[in-house]
């Protein structure tokens, strides 16, 4: 018999700032291969009310909490993609350990993706580690195939991110 548990996605204001900042460093920690952004760059003098408050105060922009049985365990943000008006990127996905493998990355891309086809673009894009391997996966599920885009260059000063996309 499947396992029962109960998910449930919020929706986050700025007023849910420190929400969102535990699950942010707890995410910058656990998989730090993952992210553009380090630890480093959200603690210490980085570590400021009103930098996570404006974080979640992107216009236009929903940012999401996955809480799977009362506790808050992943997080996703939809915004406007900056270059392409007709697009909308999903960023800052991150799925903690214990809620892994329980479709909770599907939810969260589904959510963003509704909502992006709501607010009337036409596609959604992100970019992720070319080594994150499980991520990719997760995207590929979910219908993201590459995109001709470049993505960021990483420190190593060869390697970029790779750009994904998926029609709305």
């Amino acid at each position: 018999m499947p396992e029962q548990y109960e998910l449930e996605l919020r929706s986050l204001s700025s007023d849910d700032w420190s929400l969102w900042r535990d699950l942010r460093l707890a995410a910058l920690a656990e998989a730090p291969h993952a992210f553009g952004s380090t630890l480093a760059d959200w603690q210490g003098s980085g570590d400021r009310e009103e930098r996570w408050r404006s974080r979640l105060e992107i216009p236009g922009a929903l940012d999401l909490v996955a809480v799977l049985d009362g506790t808050p365990v992943a997080m996703a943000s939809g915004i406007p993609a900056d270059e392409d008006q007709s697009a909308a990127e999903l960023i800052s996905l991150w799925v903690g350990p214990l809620a892994r493998g329980r479709g909770v990355g599907d939810r969260l891309i589904a959510e963003i993706a509704r909502w992006a086809a709501g607010e009337g673009y036409r596609t959604l894009k992100l970019a992720v580690m070319p080594h994150n391997d499980a991520a990719i996966t997760l995207y590929r599920r979910n219908g993201f195939a590459d995109t001709d885009e470049l993505g960021d260059l990483l420190d190593d000063g060869t390697t970029r991110e790779l750009v994904l996309g998926k029609a709305l």
